[in-house]
């Protein structure tokens, strides 16, 4: 059984914290402020739950530069008060950083949910052979 410690505890709180306000501050027409404080609170969360180091070790591999310049250049975007332009930013150097667990995070969802078209769109999204046709 896997052990959690409250610093990862903590993180998960709040990186759940960042992401709402992540939310509400897209809702709110990207209000700067509330993206800032989510980015702020999402990136906290994450070191708290992986540790300083392993996410270091994430950010700043040789294959995920290009997605680590992205995300954290549109985090300093939007704390500069440059919310659309970060956010697109954001969300594309997400894309890069998180491309190859797509397919694993589509896949899990297709064994949980049991919806006929929903599954199988996710499958297709997954890229499993064992779509319905």
């Amino acid at each position: 059984m896997v052990t959690v410690t409250e610093f990862q505890k903590i993180g998960v709180g709040l990186t759940g914290f960042g992401l709402f306000f992540l939310m509400f501050g897209v809702l709110l027409y990207f209000d700067s402020v509330l993206l800032a404080f989510g980015n702020v609170l999402f990136l906290t969360g994450l070191t708290f739950i992986i540790g300083l180091q392993r996410t270091a070790q994430f950010f700043f591999q040789r294959q995920k530069a290009r997605g680590s310049t992205f995300f954290l250049g549109g985090v300093a975007l939007v704390l500069l008060r440059w919310p659309v332009v970060g956010m697109v930013m954001e969300s594309y150097g997400f894309m890069l950083l998180f491309r190859s667990f797509f397919p694993v995070a589509f896949g899990f969802l297709g064994s949980v949910i049991q919806i006929p078209f929903v599954n199988m769109l996710i499958s297709k999204l997954s890229g499993s052979s064992t779509s319905m046709v």
